[in-house]
């Protein structure tokens, strides 16, 4: 423990520097980006380049400290007032990593022939694009694209929304969105669109079995969900049909049905996607 190096001033230069990677040009520029809290930094042990942790959390999850050391990572123990500094939360829980940049190029995406993937196309808020992210990898998907019209992977709401799935499946970032329909409709995915104005519903999509192929679902803005345009780029634009007297979902909850509605079926068409033995 004496051998660990030690940060207790908050003017420090390393204080500093992470903490401006809450602003997203620094992120982009130093290419790297804040993961709070013992479970995202868990995830984040092959991509870590640094940890501060308080004496307490030092000694709660040593095995996550012992880990980032494993995997290289330099490990400071730090006062409680510098992981607040560093850290986006009201109250951090004693752990935070500096990690590299992690995202995937579009292209590496398209040649692993994926099956199953969320393309954000207008989601500007961080919270709900960390967690369809996380929807996402529950789901099975294959990967996630963000496009340039939506939130930046890396902000601190958006990483902390995925707990821990943003470590887990490929994730492209910056594709406009006509980029990102060419490509995965040229690698065989066909595009469905979620909006609640759809003129197909995924009740009849599931029924008629037209979702036991690849597929590509875009999901739009929390508010006004997806303009004209993009939805002129899918194959279908897709509602998820209200049963009951709600007067919609939101977009979270939308994108798990449609993405779990997606991965059903493709496990009952067979062959898209093995099914763990014993389950």
């Amino acid at each position: 423990m004496s051998q660990t190096p030690q940060l207790t001033s908050l003017r420090s230069p390393r204080v500093s520097a992470a903490r401006r990677l809450a602003k997203r040009s620094f992120r982009g520029k130093e290419r790297r980006f804040i993961a709070e809290g013992p479970q995202a930094v868990r995830e984040a042990i092959g991509h870590l380049i640094e940890v501060y942790v308080a004496p307490e959390a030092m000694r709660r999850h040593a095995d996550i400290v012992a880990a980032a050391r494993a995997a290289g990572a330099t490990v400071f123990t730090a006062t409680d007032e510098v992981v607040a500094e560093v850290c986006d939360t009201v109250t951090p829980q004693g752990i935070v990593g500096i990690c590299r940049f992690l995202d995937s190029p579009f292209e590496e995406i398209l040649r692993a022939r994926p099956k199953l993937v969320a393309v954000l196309a207008h989601v500007r808020d961080p919270g709900n694009a960390g967690t369809v992210l996380r929807c996402a990898d529950a789901a099975g998907a294959d990967a996630v694209v963000f496009t340039d019209a939506s939130v930046d992977l890396y902000n601190p709401k958006a990483v902390r929304a995925s707990v821990g799935s943003l470590f887990h499946l490929p994730v492209a970032v910056g594709v406009p969105v006509h980029t990102a329909v060419a490509g995965l409709r040229e690698a065989g995915v066909r595009l469905l669109a979620a909006d609640g104005a759809g003129e197909r519903d995924l009740d009849s999509e599931l029924d008629e079995g037209t979702m036991g192929g690849p597929t590509a679902w875009i999901f739009g803005n929390e508010a006004w969900g997806l303009p004209e345009e993009t939805r002129a780029l899918a194959d279908e634009v897709v509602r998820v049909p209200i049963h009951g007297r709600a007067e919609s979902l939101n977009l979270a909850t939308a994108a798990a049905v449609c993405l779990y509605a997606s991965a059903r079926a493709q496990r009952a068409a067979g062959g898209c996607r093995s099914v763990t033995s014993g389950r």
